[in-house]
C-alpha cells in the first residue's frame, strides 16, 4: 500500500472515531472530551489527510525509510496525544502522570512534520504531476 493510501486509511479511521466521540458527548450531555474530541480530528484526520495528499501530488519517490519513519512516528505520536488527552479530560490520571505521554504526543507531531518538511523541500523531491508528465 502506497503511503498516500496508508494515510487515507488512517485519516478516515480518525474521523470516524473522532464522529464516535462526538456523538457520544451529545447523547451524554457531557463534552468533558471536547479537546480531545478536536485533536482526534485535526491531528489524526486532518493532519493524516494532508499528509496523503502531500504524497500523492508533491513526493513521487520519497526515500521510503525516511517516509516510513515519518508515517510511524506521526502515527505513534497522535495515539499517545489521543490516549493522553483521553485520560486527562476523563478524569482518568494526574497530569504529572501523563506529562511524559503527551509531551512524546506532541513532540512526535511536530517532529513528524518537520521530517514532512524536509521531504517537501529535499534537494531533487520531484512533484508526482512533474513526473507524470515528463514519463508521457
Amino acid at each position: 500500500m502506497d503511503f498516500s493510501r496508508r494515510y487515507l486509511v488512517f485519516a478516515l479511521s480518525y474521523a470516524a472515531i473522532g464522529m464516535a466521540l462526538g456523538i457520544y458527548m451529545a447523547a451524554s450531555h457531557d463534552h468533558g472530551q471536547l479537546v480531545t474530541h478536536a485533536h482526534v480530528l485535526l491531528v489524526g484526520f486532518v493532519l493524516s489527510l494532508i499528509y496523503g495528499i502531500i504524497h500523492r501530488l508533491w513526493l513521487d519517490a520519497p526515500r521510503r525509510t525516511l517516509a516510513n519513519i515519518q508515517f510511524v512516528l506521526h502515527q505513534l505520536a497522535a495515539v499517545a496525544m489521543f490516549v493522553g488527552l483521553f485520560l486527562l479530560y476523563g478524569g482518568k490520571a494526574a497530569e504529572a502522570t501523563l506529562e511524559p505521554l503527551l509531551g512524546f504526543g506532541s513532540s512526535g507531531v511536530l517532529a513528524g512534520m518537520l521530517l514532512m518538511l524536509y521531504m517537501v523541500l529535499r534537494p531533487g523531491a520531484v512533484p508526482a504531476a512533474q513526473a507524470d508528465k515528463a514519463a508521457a
